[in-house]
């Protein structure tokens, strides 16, 4: 064999190993909406394909305000058909009183959408825009905040109310270096092994947000539980024959693991015992039931460090839930259904 050829089919060996290692990191990656998140206190994601396929939720759309059916007919995106992932940064202010509240979200959103008609939408309600990297950043006004949005390519949509643009910025800046597949912010780094594999909808994040009390726990129902600040949970949602919801807390010490799973045990022996004694619900009697379902199957545990609630969740529980309004700049449930 000719010195070249062998030299030539050494370079094609070496570049299918290459495209092979590429391939394997980006599959053991987290998604890429995930990824291009800016650094932050929390990471919740929705894979919304399979619950899509799961639940439905696309045919029974939710009740929409006038802006937002004006958003819907000016761009053509209906996210309920057109959005399949999206991930939220969350990002802890320093001031709850402020016009953030006690936390600022940063989200990629990745779907369908036309370009030119959600430029144009964008367009008319931005008080400006900026531009970074090349790119036009839509900068709009909304309750004492600038939401900024920024088109990233032709499937990603990438927005941010947090007061500064350094976030917009880094989401653009990991745009363009997206093909790493172990980029992402340190705490995907850390804790992206601890979300259980194909896992459709998963949170990552520290305890608090923006739920805990002046000691850093977190009140529920009237019930202090004493989770300490440095604690880091780990939800998700996985399908095992039924869909199973599952959240780790990894605290800072064994003992802070054993004491908040008895507490969370003693809320869950509490929960059961007035939802026993309530009355049959003639209006919702799928919900009652579903709820009592999910009760009965949850279990909880810890070992060393960690501790972990595990639980069933019905079907029809599951749609009810993927069929509730969700404001899209917040990612909460919404009484009306306006994205920004």
């Amino acid at each position: 064999m000719h010195r070249r050829s062998r030299i030539t089919i050494s370079i094609v060996v070496v570049v299918l190993l290459l495209l092979a290692a590429a391939i394997y990191l980006r599959k053991k990656s987290p998604p890429e909406v995930a990824r291009l998140l800016p650094e932050c206190d929390g990471i919740v994601y929705l894979n919304l394909r399979p619950l899509r396929a799961t639940t439905h939720f696309d045919q029974h759309p939710v009740p929409r305000d006038p802006d937002y059916q004006h958003f819907i007919d000016t761009t053509g995106i209906n996210p309920e058909r057109d959005l399949d992932q999206v991930a939220f940064a969350l990002q802890r202010m320093p001031d709850p009183s402020g016009p953030n509240g006690a936390v600022a979200f940063s989200e990629v959103f990745e779907g369908r959408y036309d370009s030119r008609r959600l430029s144009s939408y964008l367009q008319s309600v931005a008080a400006g825009t900026d531009t970074y990297a090349g790119r036009t950043i839509y900068e709009i006004p909304n309750e004492g905040r600038t939401v900024r949005v920024v088109l990233l390519g032709y499937d990603m949509i990438a927005v941010s109310n947090t007061p500064t643009p350094e976030q917009i910025h880094s989401i653009i800046d990991r745009y363009r270096t997206a093909a790493l597949p172990f980029s992402g912010s340190s705490l995907l780094a850390a804790h992206y092994s601890d979300v259980p594999l194909l896992s459709p909808a998963w949170g990552v994040g520290k305890i608090g947000l923006p739920l805990s009390d002046n000691a850093g726990g977190i009140s529920v129902m009237g019930i202090s539980l004493p989770f300490s600040p440095d604690t880091t949970f780990v939800a998700s949602l996985s399908w095992v024959g039924k869909t199973r919801l599952r959240v780790e807390e990894i605290a800072p010490t064994a003992n802070a693991a054993a004491t908040s799973a008895a507490a969370v045990q003693n809320l869950l022996n509490f929960v059961r015992e007035i939802e026993n004694a309530t009355p049959p619900d003639t209006d919702h009697p799928q919900i009652q039931a579903d709820l009592r379902t999910l009760l009965s199957s949850a279990e909880i545990s810890h070992h060393k460090d960690h501790a972990l609630f595990t639980a069933t969740v019905p079907s029809d529980l599951l749609q009810q839930l993927m069929n509730a309004p969700v404001d899209f700049e917040t990612g909460a449930p919404s009484k009306n259904s306006q994205r920004h």
